[in-house]
C-alpha cells in the first residue's frame, strides 16, 4: 500500500517521444544534471540528448544554467 506522502512523477501530455519522457522523468526525480550525467545514467548518445534537451527547452519544460552547464526542470 502506498503512503499518502508518496509522489508520482507525471509527464506532460505534450511529450510523445519515449526518450524525451525518460529524460524528463530523470530530471524530475534526480534534479539537475549535465549531459554527461544523463548520458551515463540513461545510456543515450550526447547527440540524442542535445536534441531532446533542445526540444524540452523549446517547450518551456527544461532550462539550462550556462555557468554550470546543468539542465533542470523549470
Amino acid at each position: 500500500m502506498m503512503s499518502q506522502s508518496s509522489q508520482r512523477a507525471t509527464v506532460p501530455d505534450t511529450l510523445r517521444s519515449p526518450r524525451a519522457k525518460l529524460v524528463y522523468l530523470y530530471l524530475s526525480t534526480h534534479g539537475d544534471a549535465t549531459v554527461a550525467e544523463l548520458q551515463e545514467s540513461l545510456a543515450m548518445t550526447k547527440l540524442t540528448l542535445y536534441s531532446i534537451l533542445r526540444t524540452l527547452q523549446g517547450e518551456g519544460l527544461v532550462g539550462r544554467d550556462a555557468d554550470s552547464d546543468r539542465y533542470s526542470l523549470v
